[in-house]
């Protein structure tokens, strides 16, 4: 390409960047995959974008397809990525929570920022921001993974079933056929009940409030009287999550439990109210313990999950570093 192509060509695809990356998050469960992923996406296209031809598709879907089509291929012969709940039974509250299973085997947190874009109309953002849940993530993960592109293509991003069918080279009747098969699929996976995260609403806000102020003061009492009864907890890399009220307030109440001192520091992530755990080191440094994201309905907490991967996840979110009286945003 020309100098002056070059420069079009990365002024051209450069925007779709996010809107990319979130496909493909839902795609492939992982932001550090879909990252890479929307990285070959935009290099192939700029490679080639000399032979780009509009007339014969839009700008968006000749990305997609080369999107799709670099998804599809790092899930060849891919493990399914799942949550902790989906791999075993419920374990007891007791000490030890096992051996830490692979990255590769369960669905990653993301930030807002890499996969939601802004510049869209308030309705689609909320259906965008609910696809990003982690339950719903690892529910698309029981699609093979041409389902997974025609329900995520269809459902959540909207398109027409002649630009889905046009974008993966195929008819029209395939294409209702797929994504019914799909729909199917999901429904037999019963994804769990999500509250839909509003920042600004006060009664969500009120719950996150209490929350927050229960877990520093390390008040198990309280904090266990804002879950659901049918609440889990989980801590991936770990296989362990626990299952009811009773079991997670004897989690909390270990001696070795390692709340007491710790902070909630929120950040944006999947669409659910999302913090960084963060603990007081020797020097009264906090640093990061683990990326915690809840899950709410009906006005309680029914899902913790703590990422404790945090020197893979810092390079996704914002680290944190707070000395002892630095204030929470």
């Amino acid at each position: 390409m020309t100098a002056t192509s070059t420069d079009e060509a990365a002024s051209r695809l450069e925007p779709f960047r996010i809107e990319l990356t979130g496909y493909c998050y839902r795609m492939l469960g992982s932001g550090f995959e879909a990252e890479d992923a929307v990285q070959e996406t935009l290099l192939r296209a700029w490679r080639s974008y000399d032979r780009y031809d509009a007339g014969r598709a839009s700008l968006r879907t000749w990305l997609y397809r080369i999107a799709t089509n670099v998804c599809l291929d790092l899930l060849r012969g891919a493990r399914r990525r799942a949550l902790p709940v989906d791999l075993g039974a419920p374990a007891f509250a007791g000490p030890g929570l096992g051996e830490p299973a692979s990255e590769r085997v369960f669905v990653q947190p993301v930030p807002e920022s890499l996969v939601l874009p802004t510049a869209v109309d308030p309705a689609e953002q909320a259906i965008r921001r609910e696809t990003i849940r982690l339950a719903f993530v690892a529910a698309l993960q029981h699609l093979p993974p041409r389902q997974r592109a025609v329900l995520i293509l269809r459902d959540v991003l909207c398109w027409s079933t002649e630009e889905v069918a046009d974008l993966l080279d195929t008819s029209v009747p395939a294409v209702t056929s797929v994504l019914q098969r799909a729909r199917s699929t999901l429904r037999a996976v019963d994804v769990p009940a999500g509250e839909p995260w509003r920042p600004s609403d006060p009664a969500q806000r009120d719950l996150l409030a209490r929350y927050c102020a229960a877990f520093e003061r390390h008040d198990v009492a309280a904090l266990v009287a804002l879950l659901h009864e049918d609440a889990t907890m989980s801590m991936p890399p770990m296989r362990w999550w626990i299952r009811g009220r009773d079991r997670i307030r004897a989690a909390l109440s270990a001696p070795d439990a390692p709340c007491a001192g710790a902070r909630l520091v929120p950040v944006a992530a999947n669409g659910t109210p999302a913090f960084w755990q963060t603990r007081p080191g020797p020097d009264g440094v906090h640093l990061p313990f683990g990326l915690v994201v809840l899950d709410l309905h009906d006005g309680l907490v029914t899902g913790i999950t703590t990422h404790l991967d945090v020197d893979r996840l810092v390079a996704l979110f914002t680290p944190v570093v707070l000395d002892g009286s630095a204030a929470r945003t």
